[in-house]
């Protein structure tokens, strides 16, 4: 597909996600007896998944990487001693000052410009997330744009959410433009799932956008297996990287998904094939609902370890963990 043709189908498939646990049940042939707790979990936290995403699975395999990150399971019901709902402590008004932008680190604020995405990861650290206070719209951006523009030493915006890329190219340059206003901000970073989950949204207008940013840009993709990566994605990420854009992955380690050297090695060989530079190795959020996904700190402190005596040090993601009230991501390697 070009990107001329792809220009309103990121749009249709938006509107065409999978959201029926029964639909991916059926689509990827699977035995219908974990549907009924599927639908239990799915009350917490909706099933959201594109179909080209879903494409990329096995069909009758339970135990399918992709699948496993995001199939609702009745053990997110369990309540788990030390996972909480806001573990980050992201709703606190020391962190989250203005409807919308979250100051945790010094330089840089992060701005929740939308609670849409293509993909409900059931790992997602925002998954409790008060979006509804925090979806500031046009209207709330006046208090955003003055907070910033206060206080001089922000010198980096982060545009998460949600998925900023879920938003209409208008909206973002419309944000943009006005940021254009605030001298001191030179790096525009976006943190998006769409170029891995939904490549064709990566369009011309798109591109364009990226193009004419005053400020530089850094564009951070989530990918957490090799699989997510195929031909689309490439082709997408090679549009991107055109526009002199900087691409850097961060990847969560996961309970039988990704918690093996080979695998965190193939993806970290997979992602530099593809234009983009490994960043973060997330140890796991405790955040209620996920408990299943974690893994204990010596395992991780060991794969990462591995890593190093196997990649190259460009290749080598830092593997840290983001801690309440700290000044920055906690280094965890050993």
């Amino acid at each position: 597909m070009t990107l001329a043709s792809s220009r309103q189908f990121w749009q249709e498939a938006l509107l065409d996600l999978i959201t029926d646990p029964k639909e991916l049940f059926e689509l990827l042939e699977l035995d219908t007896d974990l549907l009924p707790a599927a639908y239990e979990a799915t009350k917490l936290f909706p099933l959201k998944v594109t179909r080209s995403f879903v494409a990329r699975m096995q069909k009758r395999n339970i135990h399918d990487p992709l699948l496993k990150q995001v199939l609702p399971l009745g053990i997110e019901l369990a309540n788990v001693a030390g996972y909480e709902k806001d573990p980050l402590q992201e709703t606190k008004s020391a962190v989250n000052p203005v409807p919308g932008l979250l100051h945790k680190y010094a330089g840089r604020v992060l701005v929740t410009l939308t609670s849409a995405c293509a993909i409900h990861c059931r790992y997602c650290f925002r998954r409790h997330f008060p979006y509804s206070e925090n979806n500031p719209g046009r209207k709330g951006w006046e208090k955003i744009f003055a907070y910033i523009d206060e206080n001089k030493n922000i010198h980096e915006v982060i545009l998460s959410g949600g998925d900023p890329f879920s938003m209409s190219d208008k909206v973002l340059k419309s944000f943009t433009d006005q940021l254009n206003l605030i001298p001191h901000v030179s790096i525009v970073r976006v943190h998006t799932r769409l170029p891995i989950v939904l490549p064709e949204r990566i369009t011309d207008d798109l591109l364009n956008w990226m193009k004419q940013l005053k400020q530089s840009l850094a564009i951070v993709v989530h990918t957490s297996h090799p699989q997510e990566i195929n031909d689309e994605v490439r082709f997408a990420l090679a549009k991107v990287r055109e526009t002199n854009a900087s691409l850097l992955n961060q990847s969560v380690l996961l309970k039988s998904i990704n918690d093996d050297a080979d695998t965190l090695v193939m993806l970290s060989r997979a992602l530099f094939a593809a234009g983009v530079l490994p960043y973060y190795l997330h140890v796991h959020d405790k955040v209620a609902g996920t408990a299943h996904f974690d893994i204990p700190l010596e395992q991780a402190q060991s794969l990462h370890r591995e890593l190093v005596k196997r990649l190259p040090g460009y290749l080598v993601p830092r593997l840290v963990r983001e801690t309440a009230n700290e000044v920055s991501k906690v280094n965890l390697a050993w």
